[in-house]
């Protein structure tokens, strides 16, 4: 079986529990499920926040995160994958990124999740506008998110 792979951008918010049951519904190959949900803080550095508007690049978004998924993929033995990223302006509370993915056996399941966040983080062609009390300004690149994404290259 090829491992299926699911990617959507969208401003719709998703539910995690029937993503993962339509990757696992009537699959009995798969031992693993492993899910990063991403939601919107309502705070930042103390700063309190009132929205994120996230912006992306369409077509070329699905793009970069269908070549990192196929990466993820020949890297680890997957048997299904499943990445959501919505655009638009989000509240606290709100989900704002899915990725799920799906192997018989747990560790290729969480490597394979992580690698993946960790890409979205730093590479991925979307754009974090952060309104507060203070302001409104772009969110800037966090080196810790580049230190994470690192180990995924290092020998």
């Amino acid at each position: 079986m090829t491992c299926p792979v699911t990617i959507r951008i969208q401003q719709d918010d998703f539910d995690t529990a029937r993503e993962i049951a339509s990757l696992t519904q009537g699959r009995t190959d798969i031992g693993a499920v492993v899910s990063f949900s991403g939601i919107c803080r309502g705070d930042e550095d103390q700063d309190k926040i009132a929205a994120l508007t996230l912006e992306h690049y369409p077509g070329m978004a699905e793009e970069e995160i269908g070549r990192h998924v196929a990466e993820a993929v020949a890297r680890w033995p997957l048997d299904g994958v499943t990445v959501i990223h919505r655009v638009g302006r989000i509240t606290p509370g709100q989900n704002i990124v899915l990725v799920v993915t799906a192997s018989q056996h747990r560790q290729a399941a969480f490597e394979a999740a992580e690698f993946l966040m960790d890409y979205l983080k730093t590479s991925a062609p979307f754009w974090k506008k952060e309104e507060s009390a203070t302001g409104t300004g772009w969110v800037e690149a966090h080196e810790r998110d580049d230190q994470a994404a690192a180990r995924w290259t290092e020998s």
